[in-house]
């Protein structure tokens, strides 16, 4: 006995003597995340609360602690009910789901955005006078102090109703209009858009703290203008998103973190450039490869993973005096049912140590999910792997042509119609979908570009025409899987408002081609 206690004194030992050796990267490098977490974004694609259930006891199982909530206009507002839209949940739904998170061990963070993206308020005449611009109506006028801080503490107060977590997220990101305004413009000339930016951040995250939450803000405005970041209290928790990029893509994180700045990190699996048509699939892999393990050797207390249903910008159908008739999101992105193979990486990667090898979890996760041999699996990864490009103004942004990008296409639906799947086959399906789209959107893009081309003619049109409406009778085949696919997972007035969306650039043409056709 004495024997074995001084082996385990002399192996603690050596435990202790080899991580203090480490350097200190290192260790912060292998210190697990206390927050690992994930971003539901409900701006569109609204889930029903089946859906929203599922999806936060699967996230559970996959080892997630966390959920952030962008409710936007889905949540249901008991004083300012006029902000709530056709698909807002009841607020019965929402406390059984923050409910059913709680039994999980999920903590639900609300995030009422306070500043810039907040379109779906200043769309209502009863916020008007808070607008930054008349015309663009995406960002609070910070000056507007007590309208401000009245709406968003009684918003604020609303959302800490229902839920009880800790913290509250106050938005805070790309308020592309800061300093805009005249009264706006003449701070910042005077005391800097950092000054213009912070003061107001200061006094709603002293909201949040008055009420004893804790505020979290998205870090970028601030690492642009940092000079008064100093000015924020300390309690407030910072999100430093990275998609991809370098980690001083927004500004100087170390230096905001000497000053005793809090950060979490934020990858994404669905953003910029992703749409309908497009998912970057190896982009958004070697986003979790790189950036979580950054994230954990810079010392960030939290992780949570972004899934943006849009681009959060805004289309607008006016009437006069500026008034919001209507308003139609620009960039919708393939839904986020479609994206489990993403989450399950993501999983992957808080779990282990080392990177993320994204080739070798594709293959594996391949195996496991679908029962493909290793061959089969080899050949779906080479499916999702294959060059994707939008194509602007009838180009794509790379040299490569639509013609080549529809061969890569063509390769990669090959592949994945010769693969089988022994289980999970609705989930199959979607990359299948998925890849259909994007072959219909090529071939799309090439008969609009020959629309604008400048010998594009009546005889012309008159030739086109069957092809086009090829395209249409594909289009809404295309329509009725997606409605098979999403049933239950969206509200059915949205799936068809989005296959109506997916499709209306498609009309709009083929009309206008009928009526040139004509003459």
């Amino acid at each position: 006995m004495r024997h074995t206690h001084h082996l385990n004194i002399q192996t603690l030992f050596v435990i202790m003597l080899f991580f203090a050796l480490q350097p200190s990267g290192v260790a912060a490098q292998h210190k697990d995340f206390d927050i690992k977490g994930f971003h539901l974004d409900l701006r569109i694609q609204v889930m029903t609360p089946e859906a929203l259930h599922a999806f936060a006891t699967e996230l559970a199982d996959f080892g997630i602690n966390t959920l952030v909530m962008e409710w936007e206009a889905s949540y249901p507002y008991q004083h300012h009910a006029v902000i709530s839209n056709q698909y807002a949940y009841t607020r019965d739904e929402v406390k059984q789901f923050i409910a059913h998170c709680n039994t999980l061990g999920i903590d639900v963070i609300p995030l009422q955005q306070c500043f810039g993206h907040v379109e779906y308020i200043l769309r209502n005449e009863r916020y008007a006078q808070l607008k930054e611009d008349r015309k663009d109506i995406s960002q609070i006028c910070p000056l507007e102090t007590e309208g401000d801080s009245l709406l968003f503490a009684e918003l604020f107060r609303d959302m800490a109703s229902l839920h009880p977590s800790q913290y509250i997220h106050i938005g805070g990101d790309e308020t592309y209009l800061l300093g805009h305004c005249a009264d706006c413009s003449l701070k910042a000339a005077k005391e800097g858009k950092s000054k213009l930016f912070v003061d107001y951040m200061k006094m709603i995250t002293g909201i949040i703290i008055e009420m004893g939450k804790t505020p979290v803000m998205w870090a970028d405005i601030l690492l642009k203008h940092p000079d008064a970041a100093g000015e924020l209290p300390k309690e407030t928790i910072f999100i430093d998103w990275n998609y991809g990029w370098k980690t001083d893509h927004f500004g100087d994180i170390g230096a905001l973190q000497n000053q005793g700045l809090q950060f979490w990190g934020s990858p994404a699996i669905r953003s910029h450039p992703d749409n309908w048509y497009l998912t970057e699939w190896e982009k958004h892999f070697n986003n979790q490869r790189d950036f979580i393990p950054y994230a954990r050797k810079a010392g960030y207390k939290g992780m949570v993973m972004t899934s943006w249903s849009t681009s959060g910008l805004y289309g607008f159908t006016w009437d006069v005096n500026y008034e919001v008739m209507d308003m139609l999101q620009i960039r919708n992105n393939y839904p986020l049912s479609g994206f489990r193979i993403l989450v399950a990486s993501y999983a992957e990667a808080l779990k282990q140590r080392e990177p993320l090898q994204p080739e070798e979890f594709i293959v594996q996760y391949a195996s496991d999910r679908f029962g493909f041999s290793s061959e089969e699996s080899q050949r779906f990864k080479e499916a999702l792997f294959i060059p994707q490009e939008l194509i602007r103004e009838g180009k794509p942004v790379t040299s490569l042509s639509i013609a080549d990008l529809q061969q890569e296409t063509a390769k990669a639906k090959s592949i994945l119609y010769r693969l089988t799947p022994k289980r999970n086959m609705k989930e199959f399906a979607h990359f299948l979908l998925m890849i259909d789209l994007r072959a219909f959107y090529l071939e799309f893009k090439e008969m609009k570009a020959i629309y604008n081309a400048d010998n594009f003619n009546r005889d012309l049109a008159k030739e086109l025409l069957p092809q086009m409406e090829a395209l249409i009778r594909h289009s809404k085949e295309l329509d009725d899987r997606f409605c098979k696919l999403q049933k239950g997972f969206l509200h059915d007035r949205e799936i068809e408002a989005q296959n109506q969306f997916r499709r209306l650039d498609l009309v709009e043409t083929y009309h206008r081609m009928v009526a040139v056709s004509k003459k």
